[in-house]
């Protein structure tokens, strides 16, 4: 299947389809889709699938957050076993563990279970100071690890001793204020206990004597650390209330700081024609469009290869932790340069945090017609992936046309915070396999059982199937949701649960 477009033949139009669900009966959707929820009772479903089913019946015209779990991050210098830990405490390899080090370089989350509390642990790459290149990179994931959790477990190789780069990863975790629980691993015996009492000499209470590759004394250490995991994760979950949060990004010199100085009416931000002034996050509170907003400037996004040292790499870390702690992202393209690979880089960026997206096409004040015929063509070639987002055309410098982007977030967050009820949506789902199912693959064919939306910010849906749904049948559904219900300015996250029936 190379496209969605091959399920537009025999796909019913969006009119149709809004017309035949307007017909739909709520009540009798609802029993419908009650219906269907107990037909689910025959194929195996886990813990987690009843938790999501649950919060769709409970309530199925409001959104029902599940508490967020408190996180744990995993942290040390390069080899000290960190993966070998998390695929112990995990009961199942699930990290790659190779006798090398630097194997790992992304922060990876996992969900884990101990004694009937859940919780995430975090996997991150070795920290080291004065790293260069990939590797500065690695480090700087870990410590955004240790900034969004709630409690450290910080990895020593026992066998070793404590070295200089450890006492640097003390120094570190001393200013976060958290809870750090030292691990002195590869204690696979009690003759190498007395190596591990060297580690007191760190300054961070006792050793924990483990042995991540045979599992001695990861029990013990898992009983420490859960008994005091808060019940709530103080950095997972959404902070309600309060001005919405909007974060201001994109590469550097594209106006980012112009634009918040006029939205703010006043030189909050330097700004200068060097690129790259702007480093750490600047936080303000401004009243635009009637209405109270936090806007966050942020330090423009590099190329990968800038980002190997000195104070721009950390402030471009700093941008990321502002976006995950945003909203809705205002993107800003500079419409008098060609759209580069940077400005999609960025755009997928926000994607991925899963915010609300505004994309505002700056100095507009400085196209011509030539560059206006070459500006729409790159955005039908290199944006089309985020066509749903809305655009606003402005001029950071002069304030031509600021008032346009109040509606723009506004459109952007309401969409963010949509709910659809469990009973339209799976009559939604019905009609839309009744005008084309999914293709036929090896002699099989993958059944929607039952679907329910599990949360907004964004908006995410979860699909219990019989099978896997391929790619482009599912950008198909994404596709008709926006059709029929909007979702302007916000990305849709289409989660599948392929299970099979209980065996009788």
């Amino acid at each position: 299947m190379a496209d969605t477009d091959e399920f537009d033949a025999d796909a019913v139009g969006s009119d149709d389809l809004a017309e035949r669900l307007a017909d739909v009966d709520e009540v009798a959707a609802e029993r419908r889709s009650a219906a269907l929820r107990s037909g689910l009772e025959e194929y195996d479903l886990d813990d987690e699938d009843r938790a999501v089913l649950e919060a769709a019946s409970e309530n199925p015209d409001e959104i029902t957050y599940l508490p967020a779990l408190p996180v744990v991050a995993i942290v040390g210098r390069p080899n000290v076993g960190k993966s070998a830990l998390v695929n112990r405490i995990l009961g199942r390899r699930e990290a790659v563990v190779e006798d090398t080090p630097g194997v790992t370089r992304d922060r990876v989350s996992y969900q884990a279970e101990w004694l009937g509390r859940r919780f995430t642990i975090v996997d991150t790459g070795g920290w080291e100071p004065d790293a260069r290149g990939i590797d500065a990179s690695v480090a700087a994931q870990a410590e955004v690890a240790i900034e969004l959790c709630d409690a450290v477990m910080f990895v020593v190789d026992a066998n070793v001793g404590a070295t200089s780069t450890d006492e640097h990863v003390v120094r570190l975790l001393r200013k976060t204020k958290k809870p750090v629980y030292l691990v002195a691993n590869k204690v696979d015996d009690a003759r190498l206990e007395p190596g591990a009492a060297d580690l007191w000499s760190l300054g961070l209470g006792e050793p924990h004597p483990v042995s991540a590759l045979h599992g001695r004394g990861v029990a013990d250490l898992l009983d420490l650390v859960v008994g005091k995991l808060p019940e709530v994760s103080a950095v997972a979950k959404q902070e309600v209330g309060g001005p919405r949060r909007v974060a201001i990004v994109g590469r550097p010199n594209v106006g980012k700081s112009s634009l918040l100085n006029k939205a703010a009416g006043e030189e909050r931000v330097v700004v200068n024609d060097l690129a790259g002034t702007t480093r750490d996050p600047v936080d303000e509170q401004i009243e635009l469009g009637g209405k109270v907003w936090r806007f966050v400037d942020t330090a423009g996004i590099r190329r990968r290869v800038h980002l190997q040292q000195g104070a721009d790499f950390y402030a471009s870390l700093r941008t990321s932790t502002a976006l995950e702690k945003a909203e809705v992202a205002v993107v800003v393209l500079d419409v008098s340069q060609p759209i580069s690979e940077q400005d999609v880089r960025i755009i997928d960026l926000v994607l991925e945090s899963g915010r609300a997206l505004v994309l505002a096409f700056n100095k507009w004040d400085l196209l011509d017609d030539e560059r206006r015929r070459y500006l729409e063509r790159e955005i039908e070639q290199d944006l089309a992936h985020v066509d749903w987002a809305p655009r606003v055309n402005i001029s950071a410098k002069t304030g031509r046309h600021l008032e346009r982007l109040v509606p723009a977030l506004e459109t952007a967050l309401e969409s963010w915070d949509t709910r659809i009820p469990t009973g339209k949506f799976n009559a939604f789902l019905a009609e839309l396999v009744a005008a084309h199912p999914h293709p036929l693959r090896g002699g099989k064919q993958s059944r929607i059982l039952f679907g329910t939306q599990a949360s907004t910010r964004p908006p995410t849906f979860v699909l219990f199937t019989t099978g896997f749904l391929d790619p482009g049948y599912r950008r198909y559904i994404q596709r008709r949701l926006r059709e029929l219900y909007g979702f302007e300015g916000t990305p849709i996250v289409l989660n599948m649960r392929v299970r099979e029936r209980r065996s009788r």
